[in-house]
């Protein structure tokens, strides 16, 4: 479950980017302006194990209010001897309301990748002498749809969002035994100069189904399951194109167990590089 934590933390702060006079800076509101690309890059691992994930998020601006992405995210264990494509997704933001310092975007996505139970698009295992390749049992189909929104200030940004999330082992199934989730949080940015500025977030994934294995290893069906993300960082702009951040996350889990009721800090902590750019 690490390794969903870390992927969906990373998808989680794909869309980052414009404050003020720099065009990308990390900040949560960000909106690629019309013919403008962008790039942002994530190296990511946990103290406790969890594998080196490597993200990549590219954009293109087809207007200065609507935006497309294709993100994806590669995982390899600490012994090398197993690598992960772990997912691709397609998502769309439209900016409905841009007056002042208030934003709001309609967001959309679809996704192909680990399901509940972990796995991905591809695994190769050289310890197990093993792929797999779209395995139904580790492949999940995800649809999203929500808002994000807050206010820009000249050196603080808050931005909070509500996702909703439909996952089923077949792409177009949309039978009531998929998974449903749903995604709230806040991010905020503050800027302590042209070349500074620290971020941080949080968010709460719960799932919707009355009950729901979350994980059939730990103690099977678990009522109201669901995670709390928190993460904290610093960018430094390199100019107003281009910035290099980095960051440390946690996360509370209600996933079953011995304690299946209980919400528990997971051990250890999680930490990651990234380098964005506009162009």
């Amino acid at each position: 479950m690490k390794k969903l934590a870390l992927t969906s933390l990373i998808a989680m702060f794909a869309f980052t980017g414009a404050h003020a006079a720099n065009v990308i800076d990390g900040n949560p509101l960000y909106m690629p302006k019309a013919g403008h690309f962008y790039s942002v890059t994530d190296l990511a691992t946990h103290t406790e194990g969890t594998p080196y994930v490597l993200g990549e998020a590219f954009g293109y601006g087809i207007a200065d209010k609507l935006a497309v992405e294709v993100s994806t995210s590669m995982t390899e264990n600490r012994a090398f001897d197993e690598f992960a494509w772990n997912d691709v997704s397609l998502g769309v933001a439209f900016r409905a309301l841009d007056k002042g310092g208030w934003k709001l975007d309609l967001i959309g996505e679809y996704e192909a990748g680990p399901n509940v139970l972990g796995g991905g698009l591809y695994v190769h295992s050289k310890a197990l002498d093993d792929n797999w390749w779209f395995d139904k049992d580790l492949t999940g189909y995800t649809w999203t749809a929500g808002v994000r929104g807050g206010y820009v200030a000249s050196t603080w940004t808050v931005a909070g969002h509500a996702l909703f999330n439909y996952m089923n082992s077949e792409s177009l199934n949309f039978g009531d035994y998929g998974m449903h989730s749903w995604d709230l949080g806040v991010d905020a940015q503050f800027v302590i100069n042209n070349k500074l500025n620290l971020v941080a977030g949080v968010e709460y994934t719960g799932i919707t189904n009355e009950k729901w294995a979350y994980d059939d290893m730990r103690g099977g069906k678990v009522k109201n399951a669901g995670t709390v993300d928190a993460m904290f960082g610093a960018n430094f702009n390199i100019d107003a194109t281009k910035y290099v951040g980095a960051y440390v996350f946690g996360s509370l889990n209600h996933q079953g167990g011995t304690s299946a009721d209980e919400w528990e800090w997971d051990d250890g902590f999680g930490m990651g590089v990234k380098f964005g750019i506009d162009f």
